[in-house]
């Protein structure tokens, strides 16, 4: 009896280890891109800003991929008033390393005194379009080689 009991025990520990083991390689699997790419957003007052923030970004390989969402509306607080205006939001797609570059891209050509660029790292997706981003926005490492 206290033999089937160690047998038992041991088969119920081999198959928690097992299976376990099997889904963490599989979470490793499903995220081995979490956190390289990143989302990140900027609002703008028009949109020609937006068109020319959007196709500097592209065209400087800081993203793959710029949307442009009209008609957004922000309400925020400006030297000491609460402001109200109608704005378009840019979420841009880029690599995580990438986003201080593509920060200071767009401070250079942005009309605001102090314009927003947030960015959220991207924890999953579909691998074949994050994958397109990699290949669009080179890495740091890739561009020092080329150097």
């Amino acid at each position: 009896m206290f033999m089937r009991k160690g047998v038992l025990m041991l088969s119920f520990i081999t198959l928690f280890i097992v299976r376990n083991f099997s889904v963490q390689g599989q979470r490793t699997m499903a995220n081995s891109l979490a956190g390289i790419y990143s989302v990140a957003y900027v609002t703008v007052p028009n949109n020609d800003v937006a068109k020319k923030i959007a196709h500097g970004l592209v065209s400087k390989k800081l993203a793959a991929c710029v949307n442009i969402i009209p008609q957004i509306t922000s309400i925020y607080e400006w030297e000491n008033k609460i402001t109200e205006d109608n704005e378009l939001l840019l979420m841009i797609k880029t690599r995580t390393e990438t986003v201080g570059n593509l920060t200071e891209y767009v401070k250079e050509n942005h009309p605001y005194k102090v314009c927003e660029v947030i960015s959220l790292p991207i924890e999953n997706g579909n691998k074949d379009y994050l994958n397109w981003i990699g290949n669009i926005v080179p890495s740091s490492s890739t561009k020092a080689s080329s150097t």
